[in-house]
């Protein structure tokens, strides 16, 4: 177990959640783990052990959420690595949307991201380094119709981000943000042969990409040989999106 490097992750049991866990756990790191299912947590906790600990938290209730990160903050002050990888969908298009549908993507996406780093900062600036990696997706940059609330939080995450990573980067901490683009998933397996083909038309390699693609990059953005990278937007899509 590598006891200098904590790793904090929310959304740990998804898809792409699952791959950046495991991937940490086994090069030997101690995790946090976060989630707001306590039943997703359990079942966590029976797969990786009591050396990690595990956190419930309602990532759209941004008061809630200070209180607990503070707690959390004051628990690990050696946390050197954050992966905000959680989020969530509520689609619809604009002119049927709720204020409801719009706040809740927002609040989880987005907000939750300000209050996590707002909290775990200043330990990282007290302990002269630290790795922060958003999940954003690819249609923070292309767009997509009925997900006007998704898209505009993951696009603001990466506004977020660099942001951040001007502010922090003399300090030894490093900021960058991981697009995916389709990624085999439980939303993937829901589509039918003609929605797949659909999608595959406008990828260039003419396949899904697999959690394990996103984890190794996030994994490597935490490593010294990133270490001259910051502010960062990269794109895991096989194509589909060249910017």
């Amino acid at each position: 177990m590598n006891n200098l490097e904590k790793v904090f992750i929310t959304g740990s049991s998804g898809g792409i959640g699952s791959s950046i866990t495991k991937k940490f756990i086994n090069v030997g790191y101690k995790l946090i783990l976060i989630s707001s299912s306590k039943e997703k947590l359990s079942i966590m906790k029976n797969e990786y052990g009591d050396l990690h600990s595990y956190y419930h938290l309602d990532l759209s209730d941004l008061s809630s959420i200070t209180s607990r990160m503070n707690e959390i903050s004051n628990e690990h002050p050696d946390i050197s690595i954050v992966i905000n990888n959680a989020g969530m969908t509520s689609d619809s298009l604009l002119l049927r949307m709720k204020l409801e549908q719009w706040q809740e993507v927002i609040n989880t996406n987005l907000s939750s991201n300000f209050a996590i780093i707002k909290s775990i900062l200043p330990n990282m600036i007290k302990n002269k380094k630290g790795k922060i990696i958003g999940i954003s997706s690819v249609v923070a940059l292309s767009g997509n119709p009925g997900q006007s609330n998704y898209v505009s939080s993951k696009s603001g995450m990466i506004g977020f981000y660099k942001s951040i990573a001007h502010e922090v980067a003399s300090r030894n901490i490093n900021i960058n943000v991981v697009s995916p683009g389709f990624i085999d998933s439980p939303m993937t397996e829901k589509l039918n042969e003609l929605q797949k083909n659909k999608i595959l038309d406008n990828i260039p390699m003419k396949k899904f990409g697999e959690p394990d693609d996103v984890a190794n990059l996030v994994y490597f953005l935490t490593t010294n040989q990133a270490s001259y990278i910051t502010g960062q937007n990269f794109h895991v899509n096989g194509g589909m999106l060249m910017v």
